[in-house]
C-alpha cells in the first residue's frame, strides 16, 4: 500500500521520499504476496525481469505509476507500478522491452493504467525496431473498472497487430491467463508456458461445467501440456520458470530485432562439410520410416536445431537451426509419425513458421518426404483444403531465400505445397532415391492399367509388373531433373556443403510481391 498517503511525523527530504518510494515500489503487493507467489513455485515479476535481461541493463519504466479508480473501495487501497513492471534491457547486448505482469498486486488484474504502461513500451519498442517480451501472470481484467479495463486490453491488441511483422513479439504465460487476456499472446509471434503453475482459456472450468456439463481442471483444460499437443496453441512447454526464460533467450538469437534487420551470424570456420551418415540414412524398404531429425542434426551446425511446436503435429517438424553461423528456419516431413503426411495441423504448424521467418529476414530450408495429404471424412470436414491451402500460401509469399531438399517421396499436390520451385523456391535438390510422381506406383499402376491387369491370365504378377514399370519410369528424380523442376541430383552426403554454397549464393536475394493492400490468406 502507498505509504504516502499515511500521515508522517517527520518531514521527510525529497532524496529520502525518493528512497522509500523506490522500496515502496520494489514490494509490489507486500512481502506476504511475496511470499505466496514463491509457495506456488513461482517467481515474482521483478525476479523474472532479473533472470531474463543482461545484468544490471534493466530500466524501469512507469515505476510510480497507480490507478485512477474511486470505486469498490479502490480509493483505499494503492500500489505503485500497479501490477506490472515495465521497461527496456538488453539480451545477450541486444535491446529488448519488458513487461511482466505482478501476481502479487489485484492478482496481476489488468486496469486502465496497467494497460497504459504496456502500451507505452509497445510504441517505444515499435519506434526503436526491438522485440516486445510479455511475462504474463494475470488474473484478467481488473473488475472494479469495468469498462476501461477492457479497453485496456483492446489497446493492447491493437498494437499486437500493428506490430505483427514488425518487430519479434514473444509471450511467457506464468500463471493464469483467461478471457480476453488471451488474444494479445495469440497475437503475437510465440507463446511457452509453463508446466503446472501456468494456463490459458477464454472460459474456465466453472463456466464450462455450467455450459456444457464438462467436469475438467484448469490444468486439463488450458494448462501447458494440452495447448503444447493438443490445441497448438503454446510453442513451447517449459519445465519451469527457468527453463522457459532460457528458451526464450535461445530464441532471440536465432532472429533479428525487427524486420529490416538481419538474424545475428556467427563466427564459422569452414571444415570437412561431407556427411557420410546420410548415405545409409534411408531405409531400403520405402515404407519403412526414418526420423528426419537425424537429417536435420547432420546439415545443420552441430547442436544448433532448436525445434519449435515439438509436441503438437509431430509429422511434421519445424525449427531453426544454424548452417555455417547464418540462422534459418527448417521444414521437414517426419516420417516417423504418420509416415511424414500433410494434414490440417501439420499445414497450420509449418505455414505459421514459414511466415515468421519469411517475415523477418530467415532463410528457409525445406526437408521433403511426403506421400500426400492425410485421407479421410475427418479431414475434409475440418477443412484440409482451406487449412492445407495456408501452406502453399506461406510458401507462395516467401521472399527470402528457400531450398529444398527432397530425401524420398515427394508424391501428388503435396510435392507442389513442399516448396516446389513451381511456387517460388530458389534451389531444389534431390537425393538419387527419390520419388517424384502423382501417387505411389503401387496406385498409379492399379489406374493407369486397370484393364490390362484385370485381363492378364495372372493378374498379381501382371500388377507386379506395371508396378515395376511405372517405377522405373516416374519414380525418381530424374524426369523432373531433365524438366528444370529439380535443380541437382545430389550425393546425400554432399547435401551440407550444397546447403552452405546455396544460401551463400542467396544471401542477397532481392524479392518483391505484387503491390497490394495485402492478401486474403485462407483462414
Amino acid at each position: 500500500m502507498d505509504t504516502t498517503t499515511k500521515p508522517t511525523h517527520a518531514k521527510l527530504s525529497p532524496t529520502e521520499t525518493l528512497a522509500r518510494k523506490n522500496e515502496e515500489a520494489l514490494l509490489g503487493g507486500g512481502q506476504k504476496r511475496i511470499d505466496a507467489q514463491h509457495k506456488k513455485g513461482k517467481l515474482t515479476a521483478r525476479e523474472r525481469i532479473a533472470l531474463l535481461v543482461d545484468e544490471g541493463s534493466f530500466e524501469e519504466i512507469g515505476k510510480f505509476v497507480m490507478h485512477r479508480t474511486k470505486d469498490f473501495g479502490l480509493d483505499k487501497e494503492y500500489y505503485l507500478g500497479d501490477g506490472v513492471v515495465t521497461g527496456y534491457g538488453t539480451i545477450d547486448g541486444r535491446l529488448v522491452y519488458v513487461f511482466a505482469q505482478d501476481f502479487t498486486v489485484f492478482g496481476g488484474a489488468l486496469s486502465e493504467t496497467h494497460a497504459e504502461k504496456i502500451c507505452k513500451i509497445m510504441d517505444l519498442a515499435m519506434k526503436n525496431g526491438a522485440p516486445v517480451i510479455g511475462l504474463n501472470d494475470s488474473g484478467g481484467a481488473r473488475i472494479q473498472e469495468g469498462v476501461l479495463s477492457l479497453a485496456g486490453y483492446a489497446d493492447i491488441f491493437y498494437r499486437n497487430t500493428l506490430a505483427s511483422g514488425v518487430i519479434p513479439q514473444i509471450s511467457a504465460i506464468m500463471g493464469p491467463c483467461a478471457g480476453g487476456a488471451v488474444y494479445s499472446p495469440a497475437i503475437t509471434d510465440f507463446i511457452f508456458m509453463v508446466e503446472n503453475t501456468s494456463y490459458m482459456f477464454v472460459t474456465g472450468p466453472n463456466v464450462v461445467k455450467t455450459v456444457t456439463h464438462e467436469e475438467v481442471t484448469s490444468e486439463e483444460l488450458g494448462g501447458a501440456s494440452t495447448h503444447s499437443t493438443k490445441s497448438g496453441v503454446t510453442h513451447f512447454a517449459c519445465e519451469n520458470e527457468l527453463a522457459c526464460i532460457q528458451h526464450i533467450k535461445k530464441l532471440l538469437s536465432y532472429v533479428p530485432q525487427n524486420c529490416e534487420d538481419e538474424a545475428p551470424v556467427l563466427p564459422y570456420e569452414p571444415q570437412d562439410e561431407s556427411r557420410p551418415v546420410l548415405d545409409s540414412i534411408i531405409p531400403d524398404n520405402p515404407n519403412q520410416p526414418y526420423d528426419m531429425r537425424d537429417v536435420i542434426d547432420a546439415l545443420v551446425d552441430a547442436d544448433s536445431f532448436f525445434e519449435v511446436h515439438k509436441n503438437f503435429a509431430e509429422n511434421i517438424v519445424v525449427g531453426f537451426a544454424r548452417i555455417a553461423g547464418r540462422s534459418v528456419g527448417v521444414i521437414g516431413n517426419q516420417p516417423a509419425v504418420l509416415a511424414g503426411v500433410l494434414d490440417i495441423n501439420a499445414s497450420t504448424k509449418a505455414a505459421r513458421f514459414v511466415r515468421f521467418c519469411d517475415s523477418f529476414n530467415v532463410p528457409l530450408l525445406v526437408l521433403e518426404d511426403v506421400p500426400g495429404f492425410l485421407p479421410g471424412t475427418d479431414q475434409e470436414w475440418n477443412g484440409i483444403i482451406t487449412n492445407g491451402a495456408k501452406l502453399l500460401y506461406a510458401f507462395c509469399e516467401a521472399t527470402v531465400p528457400r531450398v529444398t531438399v527432397i530425401t524420398r517421396k515427394a508424391y501428388g499436390g503435396a510435392y507442389d505445397v513442399m516448396n516446389s520451385k513451381h511456387i517460388g523456391a530458389d534451389m531444389n535438390y534431390a537425393w538419387p532415391g527419390a520419388e517424384i510422381a502423382v501417387m505411389g506406383a503401387g496406385g498409379a499402376a492399379e489406374i493407369i492399367f486397370k484393364r490390362e491387369i484385370a485381363e492378364a491370365e495372372d493378374p498379381q504378377a501382371k500388377l507386379q509388373e506395371k508396378v515395376q514399370e511405372y517405377t522405373e519410369k516416374f519414380a525418381n528424380p530424374y524426369r523432373a531433373a531433365h524438366r528444370g523442376y529439380i535443380d541437382e541430383v545430389i550425393y546425400p552426403n554432399e547435401t551440407r556443403q550444397k546447403l552452405i554454397k546455396a544460401f551463400k549464393m542467396l544471401e542477397n536475394k532481392v524479392a518483391t510481391l505484387p503491390r497490394k493492400k495485402h492478401g486474403n490468406i485462407p483462414l
